[in-house]
């Protein structure tokens, strides 16, 4: 790795670096780091990294600066609402230190642009997420590159530091997530893509913003530092002239309808307009208010008929009918109480979910906002459940976490793994920090209990078929009991040679894409291997496809039957092979597909899927699920 170009950094500050970090600072100093995610653990991580004298640091995140992050997101002002929170993150912390290198990135950490190269130019790599799937997205690609990972969460006063090393330690996948049970106040989501995620906005962003604080109440922005981003600047300017003139409107027979207009037509199509945010996902649809209301109006039934239906899910026209309906009842609500104030003062609304006009207009809005997004609505006693169980978030516990995701850091930057721990902030326990030592991998784990490999192809010429003969057989000697595995489903086995003659691209197989490999030999078969993919050009008179090393891949574990016996009181079903699975049955061997059929490509089925909503996981089961 070449040298970092840093500017001179001042004697004075030179010499408390070296004081503090001894030995340490002067690699400290040339590092190259990545932090993903720049919420509430990332605003006091990327501070900690930046007074720490980190000399390049790597910025990612897709969110952008809402209101309710501003009690605990202190890189973030009130100027800055709506803006990507990577740069501005960015912006604020060079201000700390501005003798290092920040680079910010406003996308999604699964874009191609992030591969596994990219990922290996950096010595550690810190995660600050609020979602399972980006978690484990990045489990994977820092373990493919074989790049330390310091995995962080938050959730109420608890709080976790897991320290990920290939070969060393737990990933995050080692251990099976359980059935959410709570969930932790998420980031208004610009692409949202689970039911939670469209609670939270009608919840914390759209009630708070109509019938609670809104983010129009305060002086003037300053924009004098912002000559570079007229645009948001003017679309800012005009988001602020909307609330005030909806909030000016209450009470009027034009009121449901500003309030829609606003929020599920004119911000949508705003939306759709950031053509990169669209690249790799479906474009929402925004909503027009006089085809709903008409949809509406030939149905018949008003708000509180629709609204006593608790237990079914309501369509666009019967959410659209209760929350008009609940619209009026909380404006009604809220200028009485107003009138009823004697010293000026205003009144604000509060959610509560035993509040049946508050939780109508929460479960319309999230279900109008799902479907806008194409993800199922959910029941009026569903949403009731999920917005009921949201935790708060805690700046202090975020601050603490932050910390030890630097101190463990410093034992992995010196090597000294065997020192590195996992940490545990609980407030009920008898000590408020516990933490024990890292818990080797797990062998089972369908994630780093894999054999990896890149396998390089060439993509004008390369097919299936070429890595199943020249590599799988004749290279690492597999029988013909092997099947290959993707993301979508089976792409062959010894039943399905239909893709053999196709190009990997045919087959939806790109660059940094992942293959498993499954081994179905009953005598003894081999543990599966992954391998991602790099594409290459290579010579004609050369194989199209070819592994950058040679591999020797070890055999899977095989199960003492009398141990079995001792545990079951002899009552044990007839062995089979060990490591043996049927084909097209349920396994927990495969990177990505945990305890679910694998389909054959072509003949996959869409299964209704539970919402991977939030994990909230006690010290002895795994990462905890951030509040971001």
């Amino acid at each position: 790795m070449e040298p970092i170009a840093t500017k001179p950094v001042p004697m004075k500050r030179e010499r408390y670096y070296r004081q503090s970090l001894g030995a340490m600072y002067s690699r400290i100093k040339q590092s190259r780091v990545l932090m993903v995610g720049a919420g509430g653990i990332g605003c006091e991580l990327l501070k900690n990294l930046v007074l720490t004298g980190f000399g390049q640091i790597h910025i990612v995140d897709l969110d952008t600066i809402d209101l309710s992050n501003l009690n605990r997101q202190f890189l973030f002002r009130h100027e800055h609402i709506k803006k990507s929170k990577a740069l501005v993150a960015k912006e604020s912390a060079a201000k700390f230190n501005p003798h290092i290198k920040l680079e910010a990135h406003h996308a999604n950490i699964k874009d191609p642009q992030f591969n596994i190269d990219w990922f290996a130019s950096f010595e550690l790599v810190f995660n600050a997420l609020d979602n399972i799937d980006a978690r484990r997205h990045v489990n994977k690609m820092c373990l493919a590159a074989n790049v330390p990972l310091i995995e962080s969460g938050t959730t109420g006063f608890n709080g976790q530091v897991q320290v990920i090393i290939k070969g060393k330690s737990e990933c995050y996948d080692c251990n099976t997530k359980e059935t959410p049970k709570t969930f932790p106040v998420c980031t208004i989501r610009s692409t949202p893509s689970q039911p939670i995620h469209c609670i939270v906005w009608a919840k914390s962003y759209l009630f708070t913003e109509v019938f609670g604080t809104s983010e129009d109440e305060v002086p003037e922005f300053d924009h004098t530092e912002d000559s570079e981003n007229a645009a948001e600047i003017e679309n800012l300017r005009k988001e602020a002239h909307a609330l005030k003139e909806i909030r000016h409107s209450m009470g009027s027979d034009d009121f449901p309808r500003k309030i829609f207009e606003k929020v599920f037509t004119d911000d949508i199509n705003r939306l759709r307009n950031m053509e990169d945010m669209w690249k790799t996902r479906q474009k929402p649809t925004a909503l027009d208010f006089e085809t709903v209301s008409k949809s509406s109006a030939s149905g018949g039934e008003v708000g509180d008929s629709v609204g006593s239906r608790d237990q079914d899910i309501w369509n666009l026209a019967e959410n659209f009918t209760v929350f008009c309906d609940s619209l009026r009842r909380l404006s009604s609500r809220l200028q009485q109480a107003q009138e009823g104030e004697t010293n000026g003062a205003s009144h604000v609304l509060s959610f509560d979910k035993d509040d049946e006009d508050t939780l109508d207009f929460v479960a319309s809005s999230a279900n109008m906002r799902s479907i806008i997004f194409g993800i199922q609505p959910r029941s009026k006693f569903d949403i009731k459940q999920m917005a009921g169980n949201i935790i708060p978030a805690i700046a202090t516990t975020n601050a603490m976490t932050a910390s030890l995701c630097v101190l463990q850091a410093f034992k992995v930057m010196r090597g000294d793994f065997n020192k590195a721990r996992m940490v545990f902030l609980e407030r009920s326990g008898a000590r408020v920090v516990n933490s024990e030592s890292l818990r080797p991998p797990n062998p089972d784990c369908p994630v780093c209990g894999v054999m990896s490999s890149r396998l390089v192809v060439d993509p004008s010429r390369a097919t299936l078929n070429h890595l199943v003969q020249d590599i799988l057989k004749s290279d690492l000697g597999y029988g013909d009991e092997i099947s290959i595995n993707n993301e979508v489903g089976t792409l062959y086995d010894p039943d399905l040679e239909d893709n053999l003659s196709k190009r990997f691209s045919e087959l939806g197989v790109g660059p940094d894409s992942f293959l498993t490999i499954i081994d179905d030999d009953e005598e003894n078969p081999r543990v599966n291997l992954s391998l991602s993919i790099s594409e290459k050009s290579l010579p004609e008179d050369s194989k199209p496809v070819s592994l950058p090393q040679q591999l020797e891949i070890p055999r899977k574990r095989t199960v003492d039957i009398t141990k079995e016996q001792e545990h079951t009181n002899g009552n044990v079903a007839p062995p089979t092979a060990p490591g043996k699975r049927k084909r097209a049955s349920s396994t927990l061997d495969e990177p990505g597909i945990e305890g679910q059929k694998v389909p054959k490509r072509g003949k996959v089925q869409d299964t209704e899927q539970e919402d991977d909503l939030v994990l909230v996981e006690g010290p002895n089961q795994g990462a905890i699920v951030i509040d971001d």
